[in-house]
Formats: structure tokens, sequence, C-alpha cells
């Protein structure tokens, strides 16, 4: 998980992610669209490749670029595994609302 997270912290990587989310793309297409260079976008995409966010699929003399889905589930159940904290935050700050509104109320 440390692997992902470092690589979707850098702004950029985060950048291509979002622009892969829409489909694949070749290395000329990422830089372009996010106007970067592309010895840059190649750096970018093989640290995404490593942390399995992304994956490559060679077609003649290109490289098409996608979304590799198992590790943006990875992504998925490590958050999920927080999201119980914040469902019980929130039932804590609904039932303190509540109680303010009833002392408001004079109850």
């Amino acid at each position: 998980m440390e692997k992902i997270l470092s690589a979707i912290a850098e702004p950029n990587r985060l950048n291509i992610i979002e622009l892969l989310h829409d489909g694949p793309c070749t290395v000329g297409e990422i830089a372009e669209q996010l106007r970067l260079r592309q010895p840059q976008v190649s750096k970018h995409l093989r640290v995404l490749c490593e942390a399995r966010l992304v994956e490559v699929h060679p077609m003649a003399n290109r490289r098409i670029y996608k979304l590799h889905v198992q590790g943006l589930k990875e992504i998925d159940s490590w958050i999920d595994s927080f999201r119980h904290l914040w469902e019980d935050r929130l039932d804590q700050l609904e039932d303190y609302l509540k109680e303010l509104q009833r002392k408001e109320k004079g109850e």
C-alpha cells in the first residue's frame, strides 16, 4: 500500500491516473494533454506501473497505458477499512446535534 500511496502523492502522476480514467492513452497523448515532456511522462508511468496502478499494452510501435483495476481495488479496500470510523463519528455528531436541539427546545 505504501508504494501505491507514494505513487499517487505526486501531482503529475495523480493527473495521469485521472486522465486514464477516461480511457487508455499513449505516452504522447498523455504528454500533450498534460503539457509535460514525454520523458517526464515515461518516468511517471514507470512508477505507476511499478505500483500496479497502470498497465501497458504494446501495439506495434506504440505503448498503450490504461488503469490497472486491481491496484485501484487495493486503494478502495484500504479506504474502506476506515469507513466505519467515519460512520461512527458521524453518528455521534448526529446524536450530539439532536441533543442540542432538544436542549434548545427546553425538553
